[in-house]
């Protein structure tokens, strides 16, 4: 991570844990780090649109909150990299463990009968949320965090491959272009962590438009909403063929994919 720059502004020196690539306070006097904090738009403005159109539909809440969990995450780091703050930092981290669970419920539990809640999986994952929040309270260290929501990413992969391989087949698309989009947002997450100096020493040589481009972090979160959202639509998708509901895939504005679900016409 780089470290903290000497330039402060509306919100004083960082307090949290992390300080990212991207020079402080360079766009904004009242925004830490412009472009890690305007590029969760993509994590909050559809989410909220998709939570609206799930509930809609008459799906299961599971899938609003799912929703709603991916916009929290957004929020949470929208105001973790305009501040830099400890407390902003745990409102990005700690949704991030409570929104994957919900995700991890949904994959695990598609194939059961219309509302109808899993108990055991709901208490484990309940567990493991609270048991997660206490020791990173406690340690503070932001390794144990990634170390704990990876772990909650493989979950989702293996239970994602396997439905494609031996269930529903013809949705390998949505899931490995959603895997495809997450991997390489967390590719770019890498070399933003370990090329700070050099992203850095690019930027001062290039147009500041154009230096934008090499905002790494922010791509991160881009492509990481992206697959987030993607992924849901696949879960999505796969609920509702189980309940012989119709999903449809339109695009919002011949562009951003939604997920419609009609009914199955009884005779």
């Amino acid at each position: 991570m780089a470290p903290s720059a000497d330039r402060l502004g509306y919100w004083g020196r960082p307090t949290s844990t992390l300080d990212w690539c991207e020079e402080n306070y360079v766009v904004s006097f009242y925004i830490a780090e412009f472009w890690n904090t305007v590029s969760n738009l993509i994590m909050i403005l559809p989410p909220i649109y998709g939570a609206i159109q799930t509930y809609k539909d008459g799906l299961e809440y599971r899938y609003v909150y799912s929703f709603l969990g991916l916009a929290a995450v957004g929020i949470g780091s929208w105001c973790f990299h305009m501040t830099l703050q400890y407390e902003m930092q745990l409102l990005d981290e700690l949704p991030m463990i409570y929104s994957t669970c919900v995700f991890v419920y949904c994959l695990y539990e598609c194939f059961k009968q219309k509302n109808t809640l899993g108990v055991f999986p709901i208490m484990l994952l309940f567990i493991f949320s609270v048991s997660v929040s206490v020791v990173y309270l406690q340690w503070k260290e932001p390794v144990f965090h990634q170390v704990m929501y990876g772990a909650l990413v493989a979950c989702l992969v293996m239970r994602s491959i396997f439905i494609v391989t031996w269930v529903y087949p013809w949705l390998k698309p949505v899931c490995y272009i959603s895997l495809s989009v997450f991997l390489l947002g967390f590719l770019l997450w890498n070399i933003d962590n370990l090329a700070c100096d050099s992203l850095r020493s690019t930027r001062q040589r290039l147009p500041p438009v154009v230096g934008a481009v090499t905002q790494f972090h922010a791509w991160w979160h881009i492509l990481t909403g992206l697959g987030s959202y993607l992924h849901i639509l696949f879960s999505l998708q796969i609920r509702s063929t189980f309940l012989k509901h119709r999903p449809k895939v339109k695009f919002l504005c011949g562009v951003w994919p939604m997920l419609h679900i009609e009914a199955q016409k009884t005779s």
